[in-house]
């Protein structure tokens, strides 16, 4: 079973992904860079695998930089604040 599989799952692996990237010392714009790199990457190679991330898909791929952005600061802010 994937991590992409479940919707909650995928979100708890990407937050302990953050977790480290701050332990590591990366600030939070950084963070955010490197959130916007994996989206892009998710969009082009990864099939969703639920509505959640079909809807993350959509989003991005009919946002612009500026937009794309500003969804991975979300994602990114929503992550921290579940932990």
């Amino acid at each position: 079973m994937s991590v992409l599989d479940n919707f909650d799952e995928w979100k708890g692996y990407l937050a302990k992904r953050i977790s480290q990237a701050e332990s590591m010392g990366m600030s939070q714009d950084s963070i955010a860079l490197a959130a916007t790199k994996v989206g892009d990457f998710l969009a082009e190679s990864v099939e969703p695998q639920n509505r959640e991330e079909q809807l993350l898909k959509e989003m991005w791929v009919n946002s612009n930089e500026q937009e794309q952005q500003a969804i991975a600061n979300a994602l990114v802010k929503m992550l921290d604040n579940n932990r």
